[in-house]
């Protein structure tokens, strides 16, 4: 009785097993390389960048619902013979060129160009996603640089290898086709240096959060030589460079909102102790803020006129142009609208696209939010959102009652269209300190909080700010 028991047992299990919901596999064909689903992914979009239908994507994936895709997640790619390993993506920085990035990744030119859509090398901009193949482990991750006068057999010599094997694990042609100062790999370990490629005064130089975008703060962090004093210019603003807790030095440069996407200039220059210089220049890709249209808004004729905007505008230039050299705050930035409403309160964004019109005479003009506004209503509190130093309070014509703090390094805040003005110029503020009370005064039409940031004399979204600390 017992084995028939325990064999009816048996048969009923695998019959639940048959009669169970099948459920495809996630990648049914192994056998092509494999792709990192990426923050903001979608599957149309990645059948589009590697060139196949989203049928054969899905197919080759097992997947029924396009809908259901995760960052992390693993897809095969189908239709790529030849490619095999995992498809990285990577975000080109400065001092990355071509040539080194293919001999990192130790694929063939033409791979990388299929994968890429390539054509040229002129097409390799800071802050472009490159597709950057994985085809097992790569032995060959030591960074080295033939410095000036210094030939490929030195070179090789001092880092224990022979001149063939260094000029075939760099796609040279003999021992004569080395550059100074050159991306070259050789077998070891990475040694960790973001960039390389770069002139001797420079050690490594990374741009942060690429690609930028328009209205965007761009983030340079530079290790150089000891004694260097580096500059140089970021599409047509000079870079001011400050010396961070770590050694390094950083600029912070924002990007206008209304610049036209595309590649601009990044020029970084050092001028060693001696007085001689070194400058390194690559363009960098801008991308749109996808910013939307603004309803129309009807105002007082006065606060368009250029008449009184124009001499208001170039004043509050003229406030924001100076760099201190003191960072008067530490860690991120916190709302100025914190006592009174909740961070995510916002009435309108920085960036939307708007137009005004003057009630009566019909003078319009366009052009873009310049801020972040919180919804409120007379007489509450704002607070300062971060360490600084107040450096303008008075009343103008377009942004009303204003109050504007110097927080050091090129950045600054101003808040528009209060009611009241509670500090004075020259007073050190701390973060959260009630600076002032929302009001309706100036171009608005109705009472609200507008926070405006500055970062080397250029508007910048303060929403960025309130996500992430900077530098």
């Amino acid at each position: 009785m017992v084995k028939i028991f325990t064999a009816k047992k048996f048969y009923f299990l695998i019959l639940i097993v048959l009669l169970l919901p099948f459920q495809p596999a996630q990648a049914q064909d192994s056998t092509g390389p494999i792709y990192i689903v990426q923050p903001g992914d979608s599957l149309s979009s990645i059948a589009s960048r590697f060139n196949v239908s989203l049928n054969d994507l899905l197919a080759a994936n097992g997947i029924t619902d396009p809908n259901q895709l995760t960052a992390g997640q693993q897809l095969t790619i189908p239709g790529l013979e030849g490619v095999t390993g995992i498809l990285n993506t990577r975000f080109i920085n400065f001092g990355d060129s071509y040539r080194s990035l293919i001999r990192q990744t130790q694929v063939s030119e033409d791979l990388f160009k299929r994968l890429n859509r390539v054509v040229s090398p002129s097409e390799f901009y800071v802050g472009v996603n490159m597709i950057i193949p994985e085809q097992g482990e790569n032995q060959n991750q030591k960074r080295i640089s033939p410095n000036t006068g210094e030939s490929l057999l030195e070179l090789a010599v001092k880092n224990n290898i022979d001149v063939w094997t260094l000029a075939d694990i760099n796609h040279l042609q003999g021992s004569w086709d080395g550059l100074p100062n050159d991306t070259l790999f050789a077998p070891g370990e990475s040694s960790g240096e973001s960039t390389s490629g770069l002139p001797s005064a420079f050690i490594s130089a990374e741009i942060r959060d690429l690609p930028i975008k328009q209205g965007g703060t761009g983030v340079i962090q530079v290790t150089t030589q000891p004694d260097v004093t580096l500059g140089g210019l970021l599409v047509d603003h000079p870079l001011n460079f400050f010396l961070n807790d770590d050694g390094t030095q950083v600029a912070l440069q924002g990007v206008h909102a209304l610049l036209e996407p595309g590649v601009y200039p990044l020029r970084l220059d050092a001028t060693l102790p001696d007085g001689s210089k070194q400058s390194y220049e690559q363009l960098i890709l801008i991308i749109s803020g996808n910013y939307p249209e603004d309803p129309i808004l009807f105002v007082d004729p006065a606060t368009i006129d250029p008449a009184s905007t124009e001499p208001e505008l170039q004043e509050l230039v003229n406030i924001t142009l100076p760099s201190t050299t003191t960072k008067y705050w530490n860690g991120g930035f916190i709302s100025p609208a914190i006592a009174y409403a909740e961070s995510t309160y916002f009435t309108s964004r920085f960036g939307n696209r708007r137009t005004y019109i003057g009630q009566g005479n019909g003078l319009t003009i366009n052009g873009f939010h310049t801020g972040l506004d919180f919804g409120g209503g007379d007489g509450l509190a704002i607070t300062s959102p971060a360490a600084g130093v107040v450096v303008y309070t008075g009343a103008w014509t377009v942004r009303g009652n204003a109050t504007v703090i110097d927080h050091g390094w090129g950045v600054y805040s101003g808040f528009w269209h209060q009611s009241a003005i509670q500090v004075n110029v020259g007073d050190f503020v701390e973060q959260n300190q009630v600076i002032g009370l929302v009001g309706g005064t100036g171009r608005v039409t109705g009472a609200h909080l507008h926070w405006e940031l500055w970062v080397n004399g250029v508007q910048v979204d303060p929403l960025d700010w309130l996500i992430q600390a900077y530098p």
